[in-house]
């Protein structure tokens, strides 16, 4: 990959290289090949949700030798051409009525399988969302307000999920207890730090040992304000979820396809290519953005001014999610974009340093970008066109300050979805 415009390095697009090396080792169509279970006596049935779904069932129907059936949700725009399992297509982050008739239709599509019947399930992160199913006397309304609710509260995704598992009729497990006793296999393209598949998309498939009473400890621990009719649920038995020692699990199978660590991986051995030395901090990096990007910048700063704990040149690489703890409303950006932002001030004026994050699924927030483009002079330019730096971070507008630089990154839908890249470079 060529890094170089008229004779020059180009930090852009070295940058560009790395995102396409880490989206490019999550390929559905390349990890799929080597999990493929056998072809059952009975009926073969897809489910799945997450941004990256379409894409996963788009290449499991070129590899699959024989018929399938299903269905698959994915976020508006993320779609992909079918022929034998239907995409629908809802609302993320917040859930919307087209997420709650997707969670019906995989239901549906479960009930009354036989034991020589398979099921197949494709599921990447961002199902959460999208398959909204509320549990008990909880209403739609109830659900998006808890989605709300965590998004605003800073809690890391692994917390967020635990509740979430807890209101849903379809998370949690619930979805491969429903399809019982059919055989289920669940294929996770992992966008959770440390990889753990129940996690990913709140675990339709994948049961865990979190209780009601570790939702409700999470709420207490985040200061989250939920309605009343949603406590009231998680205060009852009827909140509980299975646990994996229960026959109904005995004879699944769960296969991590795709994760934050192979690709980052991948853009390092695209780094040392072009003679850009690569280190990887972690692939499960959690915390406040503001907070990570300011650690990532001290850690830049010693690189480029002491030469140490890393010699330059040198790429210094980190994945996970971080979190944005809402304290005014209004702001654009999502966590990659105030995460640079942070990092932008704590590297200015240090010559020599660039930087670049972004969600591998290719959107970071709301917005239509997957994160941006910083280095040392991002403050300097953005105080030249009459903006504050710090004023834009505490407002959470990170989108508009790197809009402003035109330094936003734009890709569109990727595919797939293993989490943030973070990539800073010292020369």
């Amino acid at each position: 990959m060529e890094t170089r415009v008229a004779g020059q390095f180009d930090e852009k697009t070295f940058f560009k290289n790395l995102f396409a090396a880490a989206v490019a080792a999550a390929d559905p169509r390349q990890t799929l090949k080597n999990f493929l279970p056998e072809r059952p006596r009975g009926r073969t049935i897809v489910v799945g949700a997450g941004k990256g779904a379409a894409q996963m069932a788009a290449a499991l129907e070129e590899l699959w030798d024989g018929p399938l059936e299903g269905a698959v949700v994915t976020r508006y725009g993320y779609g992909a051409a079918t022929r034998q399992i239907e995409v629908i297509e809802a609302a993320h982050p917040v859930p919307d009525a087209a997420g709650l008739r997707g969670a019906e239709r995989l239901l549906c599509l479960v009930e009354g399988l036989t034991e020589d019947d398979l099921v197949i399930a494709l599921v990447c992160g961002g199902g959460s969302a999208l398959l909204p199913s509320p549990a008990g006397d909880l209403s739609l309304a109830d659900e998006i307000a808890v989605n709300e609710a965590l998004l605003a509260s800073g809690a890391p995704i692994s917390a967020m999920n635990t509740v979430r598992k807890h209101v849903s009729t379809i998370k949690g497990g619930r979805l491969a207890a429903a399809a019982h006793p059919a055989r289920v296999v669940s294929l996770i393209v992992s966008d959770i730090p440390g990889d753990d598949p129940a996690l990913v998309s709140s675990g339709p498939t994948v049961p865990d040992r979190a209780t009601r009473q570790d939702a409700l400890d999470v709420i207490r621990t985040y200061a989250i304000a939920l309605p009343d009719a949603v406590m009231a649920h998680l205060s009852s038995p009827e909140a509980d979820a299975p646990k994996p020692d229960e026959a109904c699990f005995s004879g699944n199978a769960v296969h991590v396809i795709a994760s934050a660590a192979r690709s980052l991986e991948a853009a390092a051995m695209v780094a040392s290519d072009a003679g850009i030395p690569a280190v990887i901090l972690s692939d499960s990096m959690e915390g406040e953005a503001r907070e990570v990007g300011g650690v990532h910048a001290a850690i830049a700063r010693e690189v480029a001014l002491q030469n140490r704990p890393f010699q330059k040149p040198v790429v210094i690489l980190s994945g996970g999610e971080t979190t944005v703890t809402l304290h005014r409303k209004g702001g654009r950006g999502g966590r990659n974009s105030e995460f640079l932002l942070a990092l932008a001030l704590g590297i200015e004026g240090v010559r020599g340093i660039s930087a670049f994050a972004a969600d591998t699924d290719g959107i970071d927030g709301s917005q239509d970008n997957a994160g941006a483009f910083a280095d040392y002079r991002s403050v300097a330019r953005l105080r030249e066109a009459g903006l504050d730096a710090k004023e834009l971070l505490a407002a959470h507008d990170a989108w508009g300050a790197f809009e402003a630089l035109n330094d936003l990154f734009v890709p569109g839908p990727t595919g797939t979805n293993v989490n943030d890249l973070r990539a800073i470079l010292v020369r």
